[in-house]
């Protein structure tokens, strides 16, 4: 496997089921470009798997579509999820739910710009959560490309296999 450009995430577990994975990224933009880049749709297209369609505020239910090139890709049959905001404090924590995945965003600015740090409780996902976690490391790769450059290559060509046996091997 070729070197990661960022960190691996970690993989937190509780008793024999994985409950949380975590990942820090530096960005050297302010909180506010990264707020941006976490929530916007425009912004979303070039680094998550799908939409955020509803009102931005805590409570708020929401639809998660995928996109059409991620469903036609990876051949997804559940085109789109619903999910809920828990948290909505702009520039500073997003939490939301989809897919059973609590996903927590949070942006504390430090002098180079901001440090990101995401949490995704999973609950028990099984032999899969190398997937996950290598899915969620190349999502934020794409976010860190977005927020440092503006212009990230193209999500769908973002392959996330080459990180699988990286996180595999944390799992064991």
């Amino acid at each position: 496997m070729n070197q990661p450009t960022h960190p691996l995430g970690e993989i937190v577990r509780h008793g024999d089921s994985t409950t949380r994975l975590r990942f820090e990224r530096e960005l050297a933009r302010p909180p506010e470009r990264v707020w941006r880049a976490l929530t916007e749709s425009g912004q979303l297209r070039h680094w998550m798997p799908c939409d955020i369609v509803g009102p931005r505020e805590a409570g708020a239910e929401v639809t998660a579509p995928f996109w059409d090139d991620v469903i036609a890709k990876y051949g997804i049959e559940d085109t789109v999820l619903t999910g809920r905001i828990v948290t909505w404090d702009p520039s500073n924590t997003f939490a939301w739910e989809w897919d059973n995945e609590l996903l927590t965003f949070r942006l504390e600015p430090n002098p180079a710009g901001t440090r990101l740090t995401l949490t995704i409780d999973l609950g028990d996902k099984g032999p899969e959560v190398h997937q996950v976690a290598a899915g969620y490391h190349i999502c934020l790769d794409q976010l860190c490309a977005l927020v440092d450059t503006d212009h990230p290559p193209p999500f769908i060509e973002a392959d996330p296999s080459p990180y699988e046996e990286a996180y595999a091997e944390l799992t064991e």
